[in-house]
């Protein structure tokens, strides 16, 4: 759900303590959308997001690491300039807004302490986040907005910022009169659903939270508000009173074991099918609702070039995989032109220069039935022979080539299919990076020529973990990874774990000289399944063995290796248990 008022609100109460006279230490920029405030504060230090993506709007505590650029934005920059050391003076939410703004005490050119805003308006495509002066000009904003006949609400550097106007028709349902009270009664006599009625005469409503008000009003979503407007309007009352004293649970709703949606309470009104999952922080809701969205939005936006290179090269194998196959589903018919080339030579004193056919006797059939041989007219009995004969013998090199090339097209569809599982599991720009460099020395991207004032940052590290046991647990990011882990790295008594015939990531088992225990192999075993493409599976077959088993073939493409000597676990993928090891 987009985060309404009410959500907006009970995160903003957990996040308070934790800013509240706190010093803004380091501030970054890790996306387009998403400004990262790393605070000091009386309880200690921690980080604070505010995204104004349209699609996930928010401002929440986070624990999640988040790359950065290698040179900060402007947007980035200007706020270090103004609010870097500054302290934090309030955090204030107008009452039912989706806006959330930070007051900042920080020193201006001179040494001087001046208050200054920073404003996070979350607004679906509207959200914007502007960092005010202490007169309440625009400092500057995320999106500039220029005004026209269309916005009656420009957003640009100078101008005296103002909260966007109230929607019109819109009561504050947490300060209601008697006389909107009464007035709100009247009009829940008309037709028309329940929620539908809530979205259009009270503030700060999501779509989600007016269907479950509904629910709990009548036991239904879609029941019509003409059967009871008082009691739905006593629901959302009695919702608001708990919320104001602090009752929020943060939920995140979990559908066929995938996340769907999150609240600031239970939500009953989708039934058994959906789980209501408790989690203790907003901070810890939220990081696990959205990472992955963010993570998949991350490679399609920046990896977007070499993603479609590569789809469009396993397109373009296929196509070619195809042809291959049905040429060399054709030369099966090769021993039918060696037999006709015999049958003509058994038969040349009887055959006539300009025959169209040969009708004989088929001795390769045991009933001794006829055959007909389609002749060339213009050449002897001697050459038809000669042009069966090499049909069959470029059948059969052709066979042997085909078979050949599809060996090696089979080969590049697995590595192709790698790194697109690769991919799907980077986290970053130095993943994608790595992935892009790889994909270079392939010869699948020409290489970018290199800005001269650009930093080289150094290569992705590959994932830690611990075992229970203690023992130091690696997983390769990609195959350029997997390659350095498996075959350099790694000692020939460390464990190697890979997912039986299923792309995936090395996963290495260090084992300090001594025998692994085995819940150290199971956990391994486990990371092995999560970090492929079987993530979604249950009982995924992880093969294992001391790394002296697993060897690189000569010219091999990277990540590619085989293995003898080995044991198979059977495994289900948890990513309860990647996080809870990971280092």
């Amino acid at each position: 759900m987009p985060m309404d008022a009410l959500c907006l609100s009970a995160v903003c109460r957990e996040v308070e303590p934790a800013v509240l006279g706190g010093r803004i230490d380091k501030i970054y920029q890790p996306s387009r959308d998403e400004i990262l405030l790393q605070i000091r504060g009386r309880a200690g230090s921690c980080r604070l997001l505010l995204s104004a993506n349209p699609s996930r709007p928010r401002l929440q505590l986070t624990d999640l690491p988040r790359e950065n650029p290698a040179e900060p934005p402007m947007f980035c920059m200007l706020l270090r300039k103004y609010l870097a050391g500054g302290k934090i003076l309030a955090l204030r939410q107008p009452p039912m807004e989706r806006l959330a703004e930070l007051v900042v005490e920080a020193a201006n050119e001179m040494g001087d302490k001046v208050r200054r805003r920073l404003v996070l308006e979350a607004m679906g495509r509207r959200t914007n986040l502007l960092l005010l002066d202490g007169e309440d000009r625009i400092v500057d904003c995320l999106r500039r907005v220029e005004g026209d006949l269309t916005q009656a609400r420009p957003l640009l550097p100078g101008m005296f910022y103002q909260y966007p106007a109230p929607q019109p028709g819109k009561k504050n349902p947490g300060a209601l009169t008697p006389a909107d009270r009464t007035e709100l009664l009247a009009l829940g006599q008309g037709a028309g659903p329940a929620d539908r009625f809530l979205l259009d005469h009270c503030m700060g409503l999501s779509p989600l939270l007016a269907r479950e008000l509904a629910f709990e009003a009548f036991g239904e979503v879609d029941a019509p508000v003409s059967r009871d407007p008082a009691a739905l309007l006593d629901k959302l009352e009695r919702l608001l009173a708990r919320l104001s004293q602090g009752e929020a649970v943060p939920t995140l709703l979990v559908r066929e074991g995938k996340p769907v949606d999150f609240s600031f309470r239970p939500i009953l009104q989708y039934g058994p099918g959906t789980e209501s999952r408790a989690y203790p922080t907003f901070a810890a809701l939220l990081d696990a609702f959205y990472q992955a969205r963010e993570t998949a939005d991350q490679v399609r936006q920046k990896g977007q070039d070499f993603l479609k290179t590569l789809t469009q090269a396993r397109e373009r194998l296929a196509r070619k995989m195809a042809l291959q196959e049905k040429e060399l589903a054709a030369t099966g018919d090769r021993d039918r032109d060696r037999m006709y080339g015999d049958l003509i030579t058994a038969n040349l004193y009887r055959m006539e220069k300009g025959a169209r056919v040969l009708r004989t006797e088929n001795y390769y059939d045991p009933d001794g039935g006829q055959v007909e041989i389609p002749l060339d007219p213009l050449k002897t009995p001697q050459q038809n022979a000669a042009r069966y004969y090499k049909n069959y013998t470029k059948a059969k090199t052709a066979e042997t080539m085909l078979t050949l090339q599809l060996e090696k097209g089979a080969q590049e569809a697995a590595y192709l299919d790698s790194v697109l599982d690769s991919v799907s599991r980077a986290e970053g720009d130095r993943d994608l990076e790595e992935i892009r460099q790889e994909l270079v020395e392939t010869g699948y991207l020409r290489r970018r020529a290199k800005a001269k004032d650009r930093m080289k940052r150094p290569g992705a590290k590959p994932l830690e973990f611990r075992s229970t046991a203690g023992l130091r647990i690696s997983v390769g990011r990609n195959n350029l990874q997997n390659d350095r882990l498996t075959t350099k790295q790694a000692g020939k008594w460390d464990y190697w774990f890979h997912t039986q015939k299923i792309h995936g990531a090395h996963v290495i088992l260090w084992t300090e000289g001594r025998q692994p225990d085995d819940q150290s192999l199971r956990e391994a075993a486990a990371l092995a399944a999560w970090f492929s493409q079987g993530r979604e599976g249950k009982k995924v077959p992880v093969d294992y063995t001391p790394v002296k088993y697993v060897k690189k073939p000569a010219g091999a493409r990277p990540g590619m290796v085989v293995y003898t000597t080995y044991q198979t676990a059977y495994v289900d993928p948890d990513p309860a248990l990647a996080d809870t090891l990971r280092a």
